[in-house]
């Protein structure tokens, strides 16, 4: 009944959006009662969380309020691939009606499962998640998130059909395809990586089509970290509105939080995700407005609660009010990650801080690789970048003046010199998923 009665309009109110806009006092009355029944929960059906628990003589009844959650212990990557398969699981298989996996590509996979609950759950936050992007009902939304055991795909499907959108499920790849159906369907919005839908505004210049020109107005964007240079040069070629969204596997996959119409800061679904902020060193917990990794906690998963989930992403919770009128806190943008940090002649680099110096410089593309290497002992970086065709076609002077601005550029960012590689468009290799921006050559 609610469906028929929300307003239709483009920027109408959906009521799956109602929860973002709780009084805060209200809200934190709903965590604390969630947190209280997932501890519970997780002590008495998960062996390694109550072993925890017990090291530390603490009980569920020890939780009586929301800053008592600091006292649980951390969960991390690793313990889920200890109790691989199923060791973590709070619910019966006879209860779990979804199992998806990581692609297990450095060890064994990370198994997540979902109860009939947590399966709505999800569609909800993602319903919720695309309606703060600007999509309603009368949208059609072009997939091309990977289905399958990924749990992109399937959590924007599932998210867009609870809001009342068209779903077209393309999954990745066949970029021609994807091409002509976001111009036959009048495709008004697409789901992928940063990354891949760049390769895609590259291709339909190539085959003729002029996406500026499409009823595709708004992109939703995740799985990878990306700049805000990157947003600006994909809202430029493409003509329209970019939004980034924030969610990983262990915790439900995509629907943890995303940017609004306001772009600034993704908005934090924490009714039913938990955010710390805690010094990726020592642990402890860091107040509001301060940067540091990111610990989630589910307040309403079932068959697989996480407690103190650490992320590793690295980020801030933003203090200020949102303007759009939303009561969830926002996090800053990921731009990295506590793990991804290399260190090059005692300098700690971050693959994001690289693209934000190459897309920096007129001339460039937003397909680069950086390739690690060791030479004589010394660790050596190069960057490898693609420049337009019109730099890379005129005379040695113009590649010459690019690669001046960009290690111009680099060595102002990182603080040192690294070997540049000024390549032809195309040369690069583009991914359907996840990009590869980093080839590390150091232990082969």
């Amino acid at each position: 009944m609610l469906r028929e009665l929300w307003n239709d309009a483009e920027g109408g109110f959906h009521p799956a959006s109602a929860p973002d806009f709780l009084p805060t006092e209200a809200l934190r009355e709903v965590q604390l009662r969630r947190l209280r029944a997932v501890v519970a929960h997780a002590y008495e059906k998960v062996p390694l969380y109550r072993a925890r628990m017990d090291e530390r003589g603490l009980t569920p009844a020890a939780i009586q309020g929301l800053a008592d959650i600091a006292r649980l212990p951390f969960t991390v990557k690793a313990d889920l691939r200890d109790t691989y398969p199923f060791g973590l699981f709070a619910s019966p298989m006879s209860d779990v009606v979804r199992l998806h996996a990581s692609s297990g590509t450095t060890g064994k996979p990370i198994v997540v499962a979902y109860t009939r609950e947590d399966v709505e759950v999800w569609s909800e936050v993602m319903a919720r998640t695309l309606a703060a992007c600007g999509l309603h009902r009368g949208d059609i939304l072009q997939n091309a998130f990977g289905y399958g055991l990924f749990t992109g795909g399937l959590g924007a499907h599932y998210g867009a059909e609870t809001l009342g959108a068209t779903v077209v499920p393309i999954s990745g790849g066949n970029s021609d395809r994807q091409i002509m159906l976001i111009r036959d369907f009048g495709v008004s919005a697409i789901c992928c990586t940063p990354s891949y839908f760049t390769h895609l505004v590259e291709r339909a210049g190539e085959l003729g089509v002029d996406l500026r020109a499409l009823p595709l107005r708004i992109g939703i964007f995740g799985a990878e970290p990306w700049t805000d240079a990157m947003r600006d040069h994909i809202e430029a070629a493409a003509g329209i509105r970019v939004f980034d969204i924030y969610g990983l596997s262990e915790i439900i996959g995509p629907g943890v939080a995303s940017e609004c119409g306001e772009q600034h800061g993704l908005h934090i679904f924490e009714d039913h995700f938990y955010p710390e902020i805690i010094d990726p060193e020592t642990g402890e917990v860091l107040p509001d407005g301060a940067e540091g990794e990111l610990v989630l906690t589910t307040l309403s998963k079932r068959a697989m609660p996480m407690l103190r989930y650490r992320t590793r992403d690295i980020t801030a919770l933003i203090v200020e009010p949102c303007p759009c009128g939303r009561t969830l806190r926002r996090m800053r943008r990921i731009g990295r990650r506590s793990d991804d940090m290399f260190i090059i002649r005692g300098v700690n680099v971050f693959p994001s801080q690289v693209e934000a110096a190459l897309l920096a410089v007129e001339g460039t593309l937003p397909h680069y690789q950086i390739i690690l290497s060791r030479q004589q002992g010394l660790d050596q970086m190069a960057v490898e970048v693609e420049v337009t065709p019109e730099v890379f076609s005129d005379k040695v002077g113009a590649l010459e003046a690019v690669r001046a601005r960009l290690a111009k550029s680099i060595e102002h960012i990182l603080g040192i010199r690294v070997e540049l590689r000024l390549v032809e468009p195309r040369s690069i290799a583009r991914s359907e998923g996840k990009a590869k921006r980093v080839i590390d050559r150091r232990n082969g």
